[in-house]
């Protein structure tokens, strides 16, 4: 197997990463520099929109750019892949972070890092995740490592598209771009690997918009099918001002709940295991001097919480973005698949109670709640906004 076989629906990028790789060993082994400079570059900007597999397809090239197979590089079996796709490779640097932002503290011993020689490898490999999350200061860190790096450390950047990342930054990678893969290629996959029923695969890779982490948790756990399904049924029982502010609030709870759950365990653990480092006993009295230790792990613990939620409560967003888009489908007459194909009875129903120009305002609504929640706006506000304009209301 492959390491490209999970990139899904992305033929042309893959053509351009394996031509890379291809170019790279060429260099190594005394081809003409022109001829691998044309294809491989020291920094890499891959983008795409969030289920495009952007992680995997990074993850996947800094495989290849590893791998010891001398005739398939990418084998998926020798012990580079292998290593490289598990994230214990020693050359390759996997970044990214759970806070809202990355901080500068994360990024400098990166660059530091990024100086070295392989060890191992053919390369030292920065891959950093969530490339997005840097604020322009932090940018600036990084710029300076990207801009000169050593002659076998190359670095690839992950975001939703290149206006997310400074132009500093963006300017000095080659861009790559990756789009939403057809739902019947992520079905395939979720069928090859995870052995699913092929019409369950289908109708989760549609309702995941392709997006494969998403469709394959929506494949197997019925409790998410479930949360996903009372979400969309928000839409029609709002019927006042009360309703919205009462929905915006469940959605709320549940999003924290969701977050706590996902992160609780985990803060859990670290704090035991920091407490274990520092000597001290749970529940004992720290020291003075080790309870900044604490404090700080705490904080960063409450960041990755905050980031947990939103991200919870965006992806909420997006599937009622996605009911009123199945919604206008049908008000418009336009001859293409719901997304939302289970859920097609309360489609009609809305379709058949509301006018386009009114769906298209819901809509708006909605893309306004997750600009608010990027800006930072309490989320309890956005949601009850957004609730408040998703109920009826005359033509």
């Amino acid at each position: 197997m492959s390491v490209w076989d999970e990139v899904v629906g992305q033929e042309r990028v893959v053509a351009t990463l394996r031509a890379a790789v291809e170019a790279s060993r060429a260099g190594a082994d005394g081809a003409p520099a022109a001829d691998a400079g044309r294809a491989m570059t020291h920094a890499w900007l891959i983008t795409g929109p969030p289920g495009s597999g952007r992680s995997v397809a990074a993850r996947a090239f800094a495989a290849a750019l590893q791998c010891t197979d001398p005739d398939e590089p990418g084998c998926g079996h020798c012990q580079a892949c292998t290593t490289t796709l598990a994230g214990t490779h020693a050359d390759v640097a996997l970044v990214g972070t759970e806070k809202v932002v990355f901080s500068i503290d994360e990024i400098r011993p990166l660059v530091s890092q990024a100086q070295r020689s392989p060890s191992q490898g053919r390369w030292r490999v920065m891959l950093m995740e969530d490339a997005d999350r840097m604020v322009e200061r932090t940018s600036n860190v990084l710029l300076k490592a990207i801009e000169e790096p050593p002659p076998r450390t190359v670095w690839l950047l992950c975001a939703p598209s290149p206006e997310d990342v400074l132009t500093t930054i963006r300017s000095r990678c080659r861009a790559v771009h990756l789009r939403v893969p057809d739902p019947r290629a992520v079905a395939d996959l979720l069928v090859r690997r995870d052995g699913l029923d092929p019409q369950v695969a289908l109708t989760a890779a549609r309702a995941a918009q392709s997006h494969v982490g998403l469709a394959r948790r929506l494949a197997r756990d019925p409790q998410a099918r479930e949360r996903r399904r009372r979400l969309l049924g928000v839409p029609t029982a709002i019927r006042g001002v009360g309703d919205a502010v009462l929905a915006a609030a469940q959605l709320i709870d549940i999003s924290a709940a969701d977050a706590k759950a996902a992160t609780e365990e985990r803060d859990a653990e670290e704090k035991a295991a920091l407490l274990r480092t520092l000597g001290a006993d749970a529940g004992t009295k720290l020291p003075p001097a080790l309870r900044g230790q604490v404090r700080q792990l705490e904080e960063d613990q409450k960041r990755r919480a905050t980031r947990a939620q939103r991200d919870v409560l965006d992806q909420a967003m997006v599937e009622l973005l996605s009911l009123y888009r199945d919604v206008l489908v049908l008000q418009l007459g336009a001859d293409v698949e719901l997304v939302n194909a289970d859920a097609a009875d309360q489609v009609r129903r809305l379709a058949e109670g509301t006018t386009p120009e009114q769906t298209v305002r819901r809509m708006d609504a909605v893309g306004v709640a997750r600009e608010r929640l990027a800006g930072n706006v309490a989320p309890l506000l956005a949601v009850e906004a957004m609730m408040v304009a998703l109920r009826p209301q005359a033509s």
